[in-house]
């Protein structure tokens, strides 16, 4: 069940929401989990690494190197309020590649991001490739 199977309240989560948490596992395969932006395109869920100060390039990095040798992966999404009544998440479990270029995942991610329409992410590119989707809400109307 992937992205096209979930209600339209959480794909609107999915297209909205500023921030997701995409899970994976290290070197010695214990979890880690780290805030990302991210966009929907081409059936995908899209993150970048961007140029935000890192200590090694974008193509070193752990979360990189991670993925390369381990692609599974998860990216959730979360509404939190108050009013618990609005509580909800989506998440997407499924195959991480890294890739130099995509230009419509970049367009999907500038679209999104003020931040990246004056600076493009220099990459590279995560295409998380759904196999599962899951998400619930409190509201269940």
């Amino acid at each position: 069940m992937g992205l096209n199977h979930l209600p339209p309240w959480a794909l609107e989560l999915l297209e909205t929401s500023r921030s997701g948490h995409l899970g994976l596992l290290d070197q010695d395969d214990r979890p880690r989990v780290l805030p990302v932006t991210f966009a929907v395109a081409d059936g995908a869920l899209w993150s970048a690494v961007d140029d935000k100060p890192k200590r090694v390039p974008g193509k070193d990095l752990a979360r990189v190197r991670f993925l390369r040798r381990r692609p599974e992966a998860a990216l959730t999404v979360d509404r939190y309020d108050d009013d618990w009544t609005r509580l909800a998440w989506v998440q997407a479990l499924g195959r991480v590649t890294v890739l130099d270029a995509d230009d419509r995942a970049l367009d999907a991610l500038r679209a999104k991001y003020p931040p990246y329409r004056e600076r493009p992410p220099a990459g590279p590119l995560l295409r998380l490739d759904v196999e599962r989707a899951l998400c619930w809400r409190a509201d269940p109307t």
